[in-house]
């Protein structure tokens, strides 16, 4: 009888053992292949095989171009759109990496083509990653993209100077025979067309992913030889919600497991068929996880005790635990043993023992009290109120910030030595520094030991980390262990545009072309925060000191300190007035209420900055109009535009163009709120000027002055 109750327990705990093994299984087949012999991972939700993708939007086929001779190693591709697949990363992001045919032109006609093979799809070129590369001879190469709102068309575009010579001389895409510009958000079927001046050349217009194209430029030398070659584009995808409920995360999951899982989702839109914006789930590993959240069980524990820079118990025991870690510190009584051990040996040696052991201990003591006393400033002054940001914002993208300690950031700016100062806000002191992998960076030290400024501190810390766009300063990490907190940024070396517009530069003057890509970028910023973003963001101190430019004087939008994340659903903010005088909007002042209408004034600002090169406010002005705003439109109303713009923009391009600009920019400095353009409009209108060779269809849009 006990011989049976043996075996009928280990019998039970077999059974157990292989249902808590098939729960945790991925669930896929195993017989599903992981790659098609060219070392491109192929992970679930994408496949290769029956039952081994979750939709057929995701099917991978394997097979090579070579009129399938043998000799040739197969390539994954996307069978919906016979495009091949270069790599697929399943993170948060959710991107396909492909390789996209390039349009050329060598007849001197103009030709067109249309490219609707993401059409309909979950998938979209992604804005971030992507730029639209126009080559050759004086080449106009413009998109034409239609709106499945309104039917309406948008153009984008622009012009590749001329020097006769091979479009590839040179290492980046600023001088001749290149030009390059932004795409729009969601773009899946566009038109792209290409109006050469001359047939002597060949011509060239393509959708090239951003990275690849600034460090392979040169390897477009081989177009000359093969115009019908294709480049690396990265795609956006999703998964619909037909799709996502198939998936087993979960499909196998109780809602019980699903909240207490390694993984979350979130979600992306992209305007699908019919028109409408719809939302598309991703998933991702959380923080301590690591692999295939699309999976059950995909999110493995990462073992931070195994790589030094994933932990801090730098000088302590460091214990894995589910999902982090935690550090141990051993007492250390062997000291006190060997002095007591051979204490009566020799007084000389025990008195040496005795002075090494006390000048140990007080070493050993005063840097677990630095320790602790870091630890108390933390906790004090900065854990609890970045514990509350996060419990209202994505607590992953937070946590995935990088912590630096306060001696690396020491050495990286000689002790914030004064000579490292590259400028200075009304949050702090920002330095210029260079970390120990040779990064250089630029480091922000808040002024003092304020509640209210260590919020706004870690509110940019909780903005910042929420974003993810090219013109959009990036943040890398923070320090919080010291008196003060330290944000440490990507190094952003042109200044701010208000040195730029106030300065005499000869080697890269403010050109009209200049100015107006400033002013698309910005205003493409800002509507990703209003519009794209997962929670739309409110930066609510938009001002020319506050967009910083690179080394190819791209604009980069920065300073998050009053920022505020906002409900989808809710339409107005109700606070204390923040903002610098001459930039805010005259509603907000009187009724407290900031809305996303308010930062397009603050643009408006900017924009009448960039036509005029005056400061916001200037006691050089008329005693009552001292903002440059009521300036502005006062001059517009009594018909002077043209004796307040730069004399550089009035030499440089057509006053037609000049009068659609200086419109726009009247109709955001509106008093009204409500007759203010919102920035996808800004944005859309200012693409158009930039490619319209001609502008008399908007300027009988909007009227003359």
């Amino acid at each position: 009888m006990a011989l049976q109750m043996l075996l009928f327990r280990m019998l039970v705990l077999v059974m157990c053992s292989v249902n808590a093994f098939a729960r945790a299984s991925n669930v896929i087949s195993t017989s599903c292949p992981q790659d098609c012999g060219n070392n491109v991972s192929i992970p679930y939700p994408f496949g290769i095989g029956k039952d081994c993708y979750v939709g057929d939007w995701f099917e991978i086929v394997c097979r090579n171009d070579s009129y399938n001779d043998p000799g040739f190693p197969k390539v994954p591709f996307l069978k919906r759109f016979d495009l091949e697949v270069l790599e697929i990363n399943i993170d948060f992001l959710g991107t396909v990496r492909v390789s996209y045919p390039i349009f050329s032109s060598c007849t001197g006609g103009t030709n067109s083509t249309n490219n609707l093979k993401l059409e309909k799809s979950p998938f979209a070129f992604s804005a971030n990653e992507n730029s639209f590369v126009g080559m050759g001879c004086s080449n106009s190469a413009s998109l034409q993209i239609r709106s499945l709102h309104d039917d309406t068309l948008s153009f984008s575009g622009c012009t590749t100077p001329c020097d006769r010579g091979p479009f590839t001389n040179g290492r980046f895409c600023n001088a001749t025979n290149c030009c390059q510009i932004t795409i729009p958000f969601n773009l899946q079927a566009f038109n792209t067309t290409i109006e050469p001046k001359s047939s002597e050349y060949c011509n060239y217009a393509f959708l090239v992913d951003q990275n690849w194209f600034e460090n392979n430029f040169t390897e477009l030398s081989e177009l000359s030889t093969n115009p019908n070659m294709s480049v690396p584009v990265v795609l956006d995808w999703g998964i619909d919600n037909t799709s996502f409920y198939s998936l087993p995360i979960r499909k196998n999951s109780t809602a019980r497991e699903y909240k207490n899982s390694t993984y979350s989702c979130g979600w992306r839109y992209i305007t699908l068929g019919n028109g409408t914006q719809n939302y598309t789930n991703l998933c991702g590993c959380r923080s301590g996880y690591r692999g295939n959240p699309y999976l059950l069980g995909g999110c493995e524990d990462i073992d931070e005790c195994a790589d030094p820079d994933l932990n801090t118990c730098a000088h302590t025991r460091c214990e894995n635990t589910e999902g982090s870690f935690h550090c141990v510190v051993a007492k250390n009584i062997k000291l006190f043993i060997i002095i007591v051990k051979y204490i009566g040996v020799s007084a000389s040696l025990g008195v040496l023992f005795l002075i090494f052991g006390g000048w140990w201990s007080y070493k050993v003591i005063k840097k677990r009290m630095r320790i602790k006393r870091k630890e108390k400033l933390f906790k004090q002054k900065c854990g609890l109120l970045l514990e509350q940001q996060i419990s209202t914002n994505s607590k992953d993208k937070v946590e995935n910030t990088k912590l630096f300690n306060s001696k690396e950031l020491e050495k990286a700016t000689d002790r914030f030595c004064a000579d490292r100062i590259i400028g200075h806000g009304g949050q702090g002191t920002v330095y210029k520094g260079m970390l120990a992998d040779g990064r250089i960076v630029a480091i922000k030290k808040s002024n003092v030991i304020d509640e209210e400024k260590l919020q706004e501190f870690l509110n940019e810390v909780v903005i910042l980390s929420q974003i993810n766009h090219r013109n959009v300063v990036k943040l890398l990490g923070c320090c919080l262990e010291t008196e003060v907190p330290l944000l440490v940024y990507e190094f952003i070396p042109n200044g701010t545009l208000a040195q730029y517009l106030n300065g005499q530069n000869e080697e890269f003057p403010p050109t009209w072309d200049m100015r107006l890509r400033i002013a698309i970028e910005v205003s493409g910023a800002l509507f990703y925060l209003h519009s794209v973003a997962s929670s739309p963001i409110y930066h609510r101190d938009i001002k020319s000191t506050n967009i910083l430019l690179d080394d190819k004087y791209r604009a980069k939008v920065a300073d998050f300190g009053i920022s505020r994340s906002v409900a989808i659903d809710q339409t107005h903010l109700s606070t204390l007035v923040h903002g610098t005088f001459g930039y805010i909007d005259p509603e907000y002042f009187l009724s407290g209420q900031f809305t996303d209408k308010s930062d397009v004034y603050s643009f408006g600002v900017v924009l009448v900055e960039l036509l005029t090169r005056e400061k916001a406010i200037s006691s050089s002005r008329t005693r009552d109009i001292k903002s440059l705003a009521a300036f502005f439109v006062s001059s517009m109303e009594g018909n002077n535009l043209f004796d307040i713009l730069d004399n550089q923009v009035l030499n440089e391009v057509e006053k037609e163009k000049i009068i659609t600009v200086a419109n726009l920019a009247k109709r955001c400095l509106n008093l009204n709120r409500k007759d203010r353009p919102s920035m996808r409009e800004v944005a859309r209108e200012l693409e158009a000027n930039q490619m319209s060779p001609k502008v008399s269809n908007l300027q009988e849009k909007y009227g003359e002055i």
